[in-house]
């Protein structure tokens, strides 16, 4: 890597290849409050059409025994996996891994093959069609909200969306020498937007950073790790979540282990 392109990466994160850091967020699921805080955020931030949620409250079941479980929700949005299936199925580069561990989309160069949403095994890829794109108010005219949004933040049908953290926030806040998950305008929408402060954004390559503190001090797992991909999204409590107990170890004696109940 040459200093000037290791300069350029550094100030935006923008580059290819080049690692720089890695975002990630922690979920203390301890404190969320199940108010979808972070859903509306993201739909407001990136002007998501209805029924295309980038970030999405999951509903945990009752367990075996029909015990309800303490923690009822859980959000989940793209976990940017360090070993991401989607980037690796993209036959025309439209979904990449930037340097700063964030996975974003090149909507210009997608073709609407749908290869990244079939792969991810989080089921996290939604894909946008037009007549699936009927308005707030179907019939009617845009609202201002909307007409904003086609001006701001298009989307173009035929093409996957998906969480990307918010990247014009971090790379526009880091510009200014912002400090994205110290600096609001830095910081991912939804991680703003938790009244509850149940979510932390920050380097996962930083020891001393908040989230790499938070995974070492509260025992923090990812959804699903047995598939490899390694996830940047972590989630911090030692209260059980029914029969979808996310961690891999057995949690009582007899009980099987995550990968064994798959």
């Amino acid at each position: 890597m040459t200093l000037r392109f290791f300069v350029e990466d550094i100030k935006s994160g923008i580059h290819r290849g080049d690692r720089t850091m890695k975002w990630g967020i922690v979920v203390d699921l301890s404190k969320c409050v199940r108010c979808y805080g972070c859903v509306v955020a993201c739909r407001v931030e990136h002007f998501l059409p209805i029924g295309h949620d980038w970030v999405r409250l999951m509903a945990v079941e009752p367990d075996r025994n029909g015990t309800l479980p303490d923690v009822s929700t859980y959000p989940v949005r793209c976990n940017q996996c360090e070993e991401a299936p989607c980037v690796k199925a993209c036959p025309t580069g439209a979904t990449y891994k930037r340097g700063d561990g964030i996975v974003a989309v090149d909507q210009d160069k997608c073709v609407g093959c749908r290869y990244c949403v079939v792969v991810c095994p989080y089921q996290n890829r939604v894909f946008l069609t037009k007549n699936k794109d009927k308005g707030f108010f179907s019939g009617n005219d845009l609202t201002g909200f909307e007409r904003a949004g086609k001006r701001l933040y298009p989307h173009q049908y035929s093409t996957t969306g998906k969480c990307n953290f918010c990247m014009e926030r971090i790379d526009a806040g880091r510009a200014k020498g912002l400090r994205p998950g110290v600096d609001r305008e830095a910081t991912p929408a939804c991680v703003n937007n938790c009244q509850a402060r149940a979510l932390k954004f920050g380097d996962l390559d930083r020891f001393d950073n908040q989230v790499s503190k938070l995974i070492r001090e509260r025992e923090g797992f990812q959804l699903h790790p047995e598939y490899g991909t390694n996830p940047s999204i972590y989630y911090v409590d030692r209260k059980r979540i029914g029969m979808f107990d996310l961690r891999t170890e057995a949690q009582a004696d007899g009980e099987k282990t995550l990968s064994e109940r798959i």
